[in-house]
């Protein structure tokens, strides 16, 4: 039984890692959209404003694989948790 108390602890420290990431991620996401405009009206002076939202663009978009990914993750792995939690209330009967 202590061989799977100690596992799960594991599980939960790689579990608290993964979400403390995807929160991050998902904060750094928010600023970015913060900073993202539904429709800019240029002239040629204001040329770097468009240039701005187009790195902006770019930002987000690679960041959305990681938060899908970070996402998934963790729950899984909250999932996989969960089953060994109930199987290790189960097997102590």
């Amino acid at each position: 039984m202590a061989f799977l108390n100690q596992h799960l602890t594991a599980l939960l420290i790689a579990w608290a890692c993964l979400t403390t990431v995807l929160v991050l991620l998902l904060i750094y996401r928010s600023t970015l959209s913060i900073h993202e405009d539904d429709q800019l009206f240029l002239d040629e002076s204001e040329a770097h404003m468009q240039r701005e939202q187009m790195e902006n663009t770019r930002r987000m978009e690679r960041l959305t694989p990681f938060v899908r990914i970070f996402g998934a993750a963790s729950g899984l792995l909250i999932l996989c948790i969960a089953v060994i939690w109930v199987y290790a209330g189960l097997a102590n009967q």
